[in-house]
């Protein structure tokens, strides 16, 4: 029994150990990275490293410190300290934007247990701190005036107030402004938040693998609704809705190709680097039954393909001087499209529908592209902020002579955000490039010079983006190079990312990288997190980076938090891990994999060596579990645990017999002690025979 007991308390401290980690990107309260001002700062000027605010933020600041009238300097002491918390480089989740921006930030409260962010101190009386010195204290324009009010004392006149008058007491006033250990908060505690959190990552021996299918697809979407379903499709333009097999039943994918959940090869142009690109349903699509798709239409082959070229005056460039992959065709002869569609079926049972209309709803963007390479083309929506992300690629002509990645007024290497829920009368005759609306918040409403769909730019061909389930502020990126270096980057807003005047971490050499339209010489370059040279993998031969995704599924726990990519041409897939956590710093290593002894369906190795042969590497697709999978030329592969391929992982200790409903949290207390129960009983007899 004690043999039991031991595996029950390894998988309690692995349980406790994922559903105790949350973790914020260091990200300013505009949504911007932190950066270093090129001035120092005199009223915050503890915040002098890298921050969140410059000289005239600085400046705002002590005016608006100035015009509070705090009379008493201790209160006036904690007041410096609370508006100048957003010069922190964790001003956003000190300031809660995600669930819509507070005028003081996060209060470590005295019930916060443990976890606090903050260095060399568990914060834990920091808003009582605030209350016995402010309590009595009048201040002109209280940052704890409304929202943050109790409505039984508030004065008619809050011009000037005490917070006695705001709140009917301490209790009161720091249940609303303060944090707790269960919120999932970073809290202030008058100090400067710093990385100084750990996380316990286990040894990887490598990644097990089995094989589900044998059909090549190019985009999986986990059904919106939570369910065991995913949506596949292929660049020719079909689209499929497949049932994904519980793990240890050696079932295959329940794909039927021969019928399609909608078929659009109609609309979609397919060669080469064309085709359907992505595919990215509504957060809504079980009530709505919207979705989308980004693909390439032909103006030659469809009359109704048609548009505006990304090549035009406005970005100095000339559509007449460019031609096509088919030289005796004009530049934007191709059209980069995304349409909205819709599924069949009832109003009430939307979700349950196993079809949809092949006709557009409606045209959402459509762009004409100078060149038939670097087009990009993924979709996603936004998981905190339910806008649509698109990535779009340089354009294709190589080393960007009109330095579309940089001009910010093309929409070329660029990402863009959208707001495809409010779609104005004025999108239809506007300069919008289609039926959107543009979030008020997008980078333009801070630097006017930008198209207003940029949310980031510098970027030469974004090859696949995810939002980590975990930390979704974690925007992240592969961006494919030209010559020597393909590299991942974190996106953040109004980011630029370098190319052309540097590839990855290098500077480009190029007698087009110093041309007057670039803006990086005015802007604060952001460099990969990760990435390689072209000479670490495949011989030099032509590498080509295909992103992934940060592994939060409970299957493997060894690979739990490390962000997994690979290059192409399926030789190699690195698993690469932050350490410190939130610090941007990241370790990185070629990950060996293997196929499972009991694979469903059998897989072929390479003649080289024993690892099975993936092809082409096309991307990665996530489940409503949080299982990872490989898309592949070969095949749909799903990692699976590690020990089905005779790997070691310290926590992967028992195979459960049973697993919970996919639409069921794992990080929901009610859903462990189910858990728990189940584990209880499927190891009952394993515990006596140990």
């Amino acid at each position: 029994m004690a043999g039991f007991l031991s595996i029950f308390l390894l998988f309690c401290d692995y349980y406790l150990s994922v559903s105790s980690f949350t973790s914020s990107l260091p990200l300013c309260a505009n949504l911007r990275r932190p950066f270093t001002p090129k001035a120092g700062l005199a009223f915050c000027s503890h915040y002098n490293g890298s921050g969140c605010c410059d000289s005239a933020k600085d400046l705002q600041l002590h005016e608006q410190f100035q015009a509070m009238h705090v009379s008493d300097p201790a209160c006036a002491s904690l007041m410096k300290l609370i508006l100048c918390a957003e010069c922190d480089q964790f001003s956003a989740q000190l300031f809660r934007i995600e669930s819509g921006p507070q005028p003081v930030p996060v209060l470590c409260n005295s019930t916060v247990s443990a976890k606090s962010f903050s260095s060399n101190k568990a914060a834990s009386s920091f808003c009582s701190q605030v209350w016995d010195a402010c309590q009595d204290v009048s201040i002109s324009n209280s940052p704890f005036a409304p929202p943050f009010e109790d409505t039984a004392k508030i004065e008619s006149n809050l011009n000037t107030a005490k917070l006695t008058e705001l709140w009917h007491s301490e209790s009161s006033f720091c249940s609303t402004c303060g944090g707790y250990s269960n919120s999932g908060s970073i809290c202030f505690d008058g100090k400067q938040v710093a990385v100084n959190q750990t996380e316990t990552l286990f040894p990887l021996q490598g990644l097990c693998l089995e094989k589900l299918g044998n059909g090549s697809y190019l985009d999986m979407v986990a059904h919106p609704d939570g369910s065991n379903r995913a949506f596949f499709s292929n660049q020719a333009g079909k689209i499929w809705l497949a049932t994904i097999p519980e793990q240890g039943l050696g079932e295959t994918l329940g794909l039927d190709e021969s019928n399609p959940f909608v078929d659009l090869t109609d609309e979609v142009y397919y060669d080469n680097s064309f085709g359907l690109m992505a595919i990215s349903f509504h957060p809504n699509f079980a009530q709505n039954g919207r979705f989308f798709a980004s693909f390439t239409c032909d103006k030659v082959k469809s009359p109704g393909c048609s548009g505006k070229c990304s090549c035009n005056t406005d970005v100095s460039c000339d559509p007449t001087q460019l031609s096509s992959s088919d030289s005796a065709q004009p530049s934007c002869r191709y059209q980069k499209v995304i349409a909205e569609f819709t599924a069949n079926g009832t109003a009430s049972e939307l979700s349950l529908g196993m079809s949809a209309k092949p006709s557009v709803v409606r045209r959402i963007f459509s762009l004409g592209l100078p060149t038939a390479f670097n087009n990009g083309g993924q979709i996603l929506f936004g998981p905190a902020d339910g806008f649509l992300y698109v990535m779009l690629g340089d354009g294709g002509i190589r080393d960007d002579p009109y330095s579309f990645s940089q001009n910010k007024k093309s929409l070329l290497g660029k990402i863009l955000r959208l707001d495809i829920d409010n779609i104005p009368i004025e999108a239809e005759t506007g300069d919008l490039w289609g039926k959107y609306s543009v979030p008020q918040d997008n980078p333009v409403s801070e630097d006017n010079e930008l198209q207003p769909e940029i949310w980031a730019f510098g970027l030469r061909n974004p090859w696949r983006c995810s939002f980590d389930s975990e930390r979704p502020p974690y925007f992240i990126c592969a961006d494919a190079g030209q010559d020597d270096y393909e590299e991942v980057d974190i996106i953040t807003k109004g980011g630029n990312y370098g190319w052309h005047v540097y590839e990855g971490p290098y500077l480009f050499n190029s007698s087009h990288s110093s041309e007057e339209n670039t803006s990086a010489n005015s802007t604060d370059l952001i460099f990969p997190v990760l990435g390689y040279k072209h000479s670490d993998v495949n011989n030099n031969v032509s590498a080509s980076i295909c992103g992934g995704y940060f592994y939060r599924s409970t299957t493997d726990p060894c690979m739990y938090g490390r962000y997994l990519y690979a290059d192409l041409y399926g030789s190699a897939i690195w698993a690469a891990a932050e350490t410190p956590i939130d610090s941007g710093n990241f370790t990185t290593s070629l990950v060996r994999f293997s196929c499972a002894h009991d694979s469903p369906i059998h897989c072929s190795s390479t003649p080289e060596s024993s690892q099975p042969d993936l092809g082409y590497i096309y991307s990665f697709g996530q489940d409503n579990r949080k299982d990872v999978y490989v898309l592949t030329s070969s095949g749909v592969y799903r990692v699976v645990r590690a020990g089905r391929c005779n790997y070691t992982c310290p926590k992967d200790l028992v195979t459960f017999s049973s697993r919970l409903p996919p639409s069921t949290s794992y990080r929901n207390r009610f859903t462990f002690l189910q858990e728990l129960m189940l584990l209880f009983t499927s190891l009952i007899v394993l515990g006596f025979a140990l």
